[in-house]
């Protein structure tokens, strides 16, 4: 019988498709030393948002400040639009927690998608601005995400802020919950926003974030939500003409590194990551907080027909979700629950 001579190619083109997948994946990844003895990196973030969101230009200030002070020890690639995890930002979040990207920016209704108590400081209709959300992390509940992260595999370096999450929409002003009732919103793949849509009579469903805007522009469905950072940057005014400012829901940032990662670091490397990590997250709010009206206004001007809730319409949404808050704090835990939910709720 004759021999069959395929083993050397196959292991060859084995060997390349291996180092390929490194290159892609790996975490961490070192190029030797300085010539006084310290480590060299190359590291690899990834956002959910395309490069002109605040999350990015956050996050190549970032990257710009580590390669500066470091000169060039330590450079850190930012990769947008979740492209690391095929636009899929659970994913991604995955990733980070096992080891096979490095840093990362994401909501807690991300995180929540792999462990629902992450998702409490996004809880419906309990913060009336950004300010007193960040204060609650800022606090006792900042200390709670910490540990819970850490479980996780993931550092937290502090918070940034996408924002109140607003409702967008194709057919009409939403003042009232039967305003919603039968229109079919993209939501993300989150428990606690599925059961909140359904109890308001909508229709919600999930798809990753990268396909919203060929799926509101052929009617696939109805509406989404999201901050206004991401609803303007993802051009969605294009496809959606009304606009509610209803701040139901508090969206901050986590900025984290896989912990194998930090704990590796010496301590002269964390502290420089940590506190130019401190820095581009105060970047990114202010930034992101100043330039929230101009958007808004942009928005307008665009063609969407912009309406904000008053207090008493938001009163009408918390009377009707009230089986939320009764059942998620179960679901977040004590601690969560403690840090984030008022008594009254």
């Amino acid at each position: 019988m004759p021999r069959i001579r395929t083993t050397k190619p196959m292991l060859v083109w084995s060997a390349v498709l291996m180092v390929c997948a490194l290159l892609l994946s790996g975490c961490g990844t070192n190029f030797g030393t300085t010539d006084d003895g310290k480590q060299r990196y190359r590291w690899k973030m990834t956002v959910t948002t395309g490069s002109t969101s605040t999350w990015y230009l956050a996050s190549e200030k970032f990257a710009k400040d580590l390669d500066e002070e470091t000169d060039g020890r330590i450079t850190m690639k930012v990769f947008g639009s979740e492209r690391l995890s095929a636009g899929e930002a659970t994913a991604g979040v995955e990733q980070l927690m096992d080891g096979a990207k490095d840093f990362s920016y994401n909501s807690p209704i991300i995180y929540a998608g792999v462990d629902p108590r992450f998702g409490a400081v996004t809880a419906p209709f309990v913060f009336d601005s950004v300010e007193d959300g960040q204060k609650a992390l800022a606090g006792k509940g900042g200390d709670v995400y910490a540990d819970y992260l850490a479980e996780r595999g993931v550092h937290l370096l502090g918070f940034g802020e996408s924002g109140m999450r607003q409702l967008t929409n194709t057919h009409r002003p939403i003042h009232t919950p039967d305003d919603m009732k039968g229109m079919k919103f993209r939501i993300p793949g989150f428990g606690m926003y599925t059961d909140l849509y359904r109890g308001l009579g909508a229709n919600p469903t999930t798809m990753p974030f990268g396909e919203v805007f060929t799926a509101l522009q052929q009617g696939a469905i109805d509406g989404q939500e999201n901050p206004i950072d991401v609803i303007y940057s993802a051009n969605l005014q294009e496809v959606q003409p009304y606009l509610t400012l209803w701040n139901y829901s508090y969206d901050p940032l986590i900025l984290g590194i896989n912990k194998d990662l930090y704990d590796s670091l010496t301590p002269e490397d964390q502290k420089l990551v940590t506190r130019l990590a401190g820095e581009a997250n105060e970047f990114q709010i202010k930034k992101n907080r100043d330039g929230e009206e101009k958007l808004i206004a942009e928005l307008a001007d665009s063609g969407m027909e912009v309406n904000e809730l008053s207090d008493d319409e938001k009163d009408a949404f918390r009377e009707k979700l009230q089986p939320i808050y009764a059942k998620y704090r179960k679901v977040w835990g004590s601690d969560m629950s403690d840090a984030f939910i008022p008594k009254g709720l």
